[in-house]
């Protein structure tokens, strides 16, 4: 592994996993993987015990290898592509559904509990809303009790325009107003004049 795949990430790489699978519903997706597992295999397994094999095929077998191939894929696309999760979810709990007639009860029913369980969460899952940045405040500087009152909009008095003139004092209204009976110090803060 190089230096510059790590830098170029910005995200240490014991924490790369921990990053992808927060922003996607990472455990419906497995848990819809795994519900496919049972209600694709047990068509086809058999047991051996002794000289005697238990099989629990059936003559819809096609179609539950055909359900358990497609939950595994929505569980796939859970992953890979969370945009489409309500989609997936929803697709797997019909499909967890129609695997009870079809698929030995749903995977003698571990498969469809799984199917069911992993698309709810799939279903339900929203992304986390962003992290507030932290935004530094501008240090204050000589011109602040100049300033201090005004809001963008307005203008300190005496501000000089690019073309050469200076725009008139106008003074703050309603909220903005500053406060009376106080005076503004040079580093920013109020303090009453009495």
């Amino acid at each position: 592994m190089s230096a510059e795949s790590t830098a170029s990430s910005g995200v240490p790489q014991e924490n790369r996993f921990r990053v992808w699978r927060q922003t996607r519903p990472f455990w419906a997706g497995l848990f819809t993987m795994l519900g496919g597992v049972p209600i694709a295999y047990l068509p086809y397994g058999d047991m051996r015990l002794g000289n005697m094999t238990l099989a629990m095929a059936t003559t819809a077998g096609a179609g539950a290898l055909i359900i358990g191939v497609l939950l595994v894929t929505l569980g796939l696309t859970m992953w890979f592509q969370p945009v489409v999760r309500v989609f997936a979810g929803v697709a797997a709990i019909v499909l967890g559904l129609i695997s009870i007639p079809v698929s030995n009860f749903g995977g003698l029913v571990v498969g469809f509990l799984f199917a069911l369980v992993g698309g709810g969460m799939s279903a339900s899952w929203a992304p986390a809303a962003p992290a507030a940045e932290e935004t530094e405040e501008p240090e204050e500087t000589e011109e602040a009790p100049e300033k201090a009152g005004y809001t963008e909009a307005q203008t300190a008095p005496g501000e000089h325009m690019h073309d050469g003139t200076t725009r008139p004092v106008i003074p703050p209204q309603g909220s903005e107003a500053p406060v009376a009976g106080t005076t503004i110090e040079a580093n920013g803060g109020r303090h009453s004049a009495g």
